[in-house]
């Protein structure tokens, strides 16, 4: 009899770093895989979807606009209840720190289920940034049976919470595993750039950024554009209005800035490829544009993923306006400091992470 397994994801990101573990497990015939979309994040999810050619067997579309934490939390734990009865699923696999994620752990719990972690063990030890993350991934922890930790960080912070060793599993993070799959496909960026301007790639989105801290984010690449006729600012636009609008009231009318939708994954890829720096809030582009060779500075004061930190290619530098433009001009002017950050350095795995979680699975269930 086969083991059923259902697999959660509800934003993009997380759909990007379950998809290969989803591919890998329905190559095992062990295994009764299901998919379980709760479209926190309906329009990016999709995109992510037809990429990997993975369809939800349940697509909970919960998402509403300007939805709060606790109406979206009591909503998903509602309808994880209903998933849960009626699928009987063997274990869950959930990724990350959304509150898909959090609630998906909590329900596993009410249930007597089996719940992987995957990417577990990432900190800041401060509850308040990211927030909500930091609170979401520490309840997962709490209530996870296997921790599949990306790095050897990640399983030391498990470990001084009091997570048994043996619990614990270090795969590498299936970013990097989605990345390679992808990264030598012929991808074009629909977005016409000058071949003649240095790019530099934006994403900010997270709640803790909204408001005077956005607002300090783009006076700082105005106050670049305007120091450097060499670059131009590519910066795909997260839907959620707190960011739309302030981004194109202040950043719209430069004509060395475009602003677009969010794009797909692959052309996302394409553009971190044709970047020169990456200015990001995001934690898949700290993740992933090391691979790629570029250098990212994060518009966050604190970061879960201290390796790329720690290798010198990925650097903290806030929302603070002086800060950021200071940052980015060094690495404009000096080559050295540049070369420094670009050296293609991964510390976030070698693309095989997926196969260590099924065979997890497959050994347990065995």
């Amino acid at each position: 009899m086969k083991s059923k397994i259902l697999c959660v994801f509800g934003t993009r990101p997380e759909a990007i770093k379950m998809a290969p573990i989803i591919l890998a497990l329905k190559q095992e015939s062990v295994f009764d895989v299901r998919v379980l979309a709760t479209a926190q994040h309906r329009h990016l999810l999709d995109q992510v979807m037809k990429v990997f050619n993975i369809k939800p067997d349940i697509d909970l579309d919960i998402m509403r606009p300007n939805q709060a934490l606790t109406t979206l939390t009591a909503l998903l734990l509602l309808a994880l209840d209903d998933v849960l009865l009626a699928e009987k699923p063997d274990a869950v696999l959930a990724q990350g720190d959304t509150t898909t994620v959090m609630t998906v752990a909590l329900a596993c719990f009410y249930h007597k289920i089996p719940f992987g972690h995957v990417e577990a063990g990432l900190r800041t030890l401060d509850m308040q940034n990211p927030f909500p993350e930091e609170m979401n991934r520490v309840i997962a922890s709490r209530l996870a049976k296997w921790h599949f930790a990306p790095t050897e960080s990640s399983r030391k912070n498990l470990l001084r919470e009091g997570v048994a060793d043996v619990d614990i599993i270090v795969t590498g993070n299936t970013v990097i595993d989605a990345l390679l799959s992808v990264v030598d496909r012929n991808m074009e960026l629909p977005i016409a750039l000058d071949p003649s301007k240095r790019l530099i790639l934006v994403t900010a989105h997270r709640r803790e950024n909204f408001g005077e801290p956005f607002k300090q984010v783009c006076s700082a690449l105005l106050t670049l554009l305007d120091r450097n006729p060499d670059i131009q600012v590519l910066y795909p636009v997260h839907p959620n209005p707190n960011v739309k609008d302030t981004a194109h009231r202040l950043l719209g009318s430069h004509s060395r800035v475009i602003l677009c939708d969010p794009l797909d994954y692959l052309p996302f890829v394409a553009a971190m490829k044709s970047s020169y720096i990456i200015l990001s809030d995001s934690g898949g582009v700290q993740e992933e544009a090391p691979a790629l060779g570029k250098p990212v500075l994060v518009l966050r004061h604190e970061t879960e993923r201290p390796e790329a930190v720690d290798e010198g290619v990925v650097k903290l530098v806030g929302t603070n306006f002086d800060v950021i433009v200071s940052e980015v001009q060094r690495l404009l002017d000096d080559d050295l400091a540049y070369r420094s950050m670009a050296r293609g350095v991964s510390p976030y795995g070698d693309g095989h992470a997926a196969e260590r979680i099924v065979k997890v699975l497959r050994d347990y269930f065995a």
